[in-house]
């Protein structure tokens, strides 16, 4: 199904709050397997809010709206609705007994949060326990989704209620879409771009580029008449692109960097650990992020300062004065002392000038070694990166997982 997003509030087309629900909710549609025409961002204008809702139902097949539903004065969603699409408004007595109930006891007057229970005629709630229910409109046979502005309220609402519904709506219309997202890291998007143009042509196969961060990610979408033709369509073109990206390729859908090197070390069972110093925590960060990391991640050392260096990692005092903290030697010592104390079979270090300031001729910002010990052997690897601080860090951080991988596969012992 093809769907579009309006996100309504002041807030958001002053630039005083990012809206991250457009995003959140276009990536969980994608992988559900629906597409998005549009995207739009609109403040608290009855008549605006109006003119989107209705060119929208007009060209798509579904619609999610999230913001405006508050009980202010200037969440305005529900009455621009109401006179857009000529639906009065009705009291939700359900709603209203439920916010009646959630404040006895309490030194707010109910009738301050009454306009939470007055929806556009027709209107479904969705939850009615949430803490703002939502509601499900269906104008012209059109599916329209109401939904909190506050990011924790919309994700619950559209994972647990909006998503199955349209599910269901989608096998009633059969809709034969196949779609996997790539995930890559180390060729830039327009190489990525050059190996897989001679698939843009395929019919009924939709290719899409998206830079993340320091990785690129492919989409690949299928829509056939049928299964069989939206499997036939999809296994094909899937094999090219694998064949085309090989091991840039290092997982699908919602795999991370970390996640994907984690099981390759759970396979193996071991353990590793992170020397950091330019990256500032942001290695071992990414991968406390992945649920279970605890049983591949022992843990890492911060070791920011030369005194440090010396003190944690048992760096040599001489090494670091004949060849400096941003040196191969430096980083080659950080993971053999760090895997030597914690008894990590591999071990990553990371040493380098972050920037903005810093850098020297021999040695300019961006200048980075990342260190390795795996298999009682180490090495390291001298990189030059570009850009802000940050994405330097950045950078680090996922070639230094990336090293990780790529050396873990080098073995040979398990696939990607």
């Amino acid at each position: 199904m093809i769907g579009e997003i309006i996100a309504i509030g002041d807030e958001l087309t002053s630039g005083r709050i990012a809206n991250t629900t457009s995003g959140f909710a276009a990536r969980q549609l994608f992988a559900a397997g629906h597409e998005i025409y549009a995207m739009h961002t609109i403040g608290d204008t009855p008549e605006l809010i109006g003119e989107a809702l209705k060119r929208a139902i007009e060209r798509v097949d579904f619609v999610i709206v999230t913001g405006g539903l508050g009980a202010t004065t200037d969440d305005m969603t529900n009455e621009a609705v109401a006179r857009a699409l000529d639906r009065p408004p009705e009291l939700n007595r359900e709603i209203l007994e439920k916010i009646r109930s959630q404040l006895q006891g309490t030194d707010t007057d109910p009738s301050t949060l009454e306009k939470l229970a007055w929806l556009p005629e027709g209107a479904e709630v969705l939850n009615a326990e949430a803490r703002m229910a939502g509601y499900l409109l269906v104008h012209q046979s059109t599916p329209i989704f109401f939904l909190p502005g506050v990011p924790s309220q919309m994700k619950e609402l559209l994972v647990e209620h909006v998503l199955p519904i349209l599910a269901g709506w989608s096998r009633n219309n059969r809709n034969h879409v196949r779609q996997r997202v790539y995930r890559t890291f180390g060729l830039p998007e327009s190489e990525i771009n050059r190996l897989l143009r001679p698939l843009e042509g395929r019919k009924k196969v939709k290719i899409g580029y998206y830079p993340v961060d320091c990785e690129v990610h492919v989409s690949l979408t299928v829509l056939g008449a049928s299964d069989r033709e939206s499997d036939s369509l999809f296994t094909g073109t899937a094999r090219a692109i694998e064949e085309a990206l090989g091991d840039y390729i290092y997982g699908t859908d919602h795999e991370t960097l970390a996640s994907v090197t984690g099981r390759l070390l759970r396979d193996r069972n071991m353990m590793m650990s992170v020397a950091e110093s330019c990256t500032g925590g942001l290695i071992g960060a990414r991968i406390t992020e992945v649920p279970g990391s605890s049983r591949w991640f022992a843990g890492g050392v911060i070791a920011y300062s030369n005194q440090l260096k010396e003190i944690l990692l048992d760096v040599d005092h001489e090494l670091l004065v004949n060849h400096g903290a941003v040196s191969g030697p430096v980083a080659r010592a950080m993971a053999a002392r760090l895997g030597q104390r914690l008894g990590t079979a591999l071990t990553v270090s990371v040493t380098g000038i972050a920037g903005p300031s810093g850098g020297t001729p021999e040695k300019p910002v961006g200048t980075v070694y990342i260190g390795l010990l795996l298999d009682n052997r180490v090495s390291d690897r001298l990189y030059h990166f570009t850009g802000s601080r940050r994405q330097i860090q950045e950078r680090t951080a996922c070639t230094a997982l990336d090293t990780i991988r790529r050396a873990l596969l080098d073995q040979g012992t398990g696939d990607r």
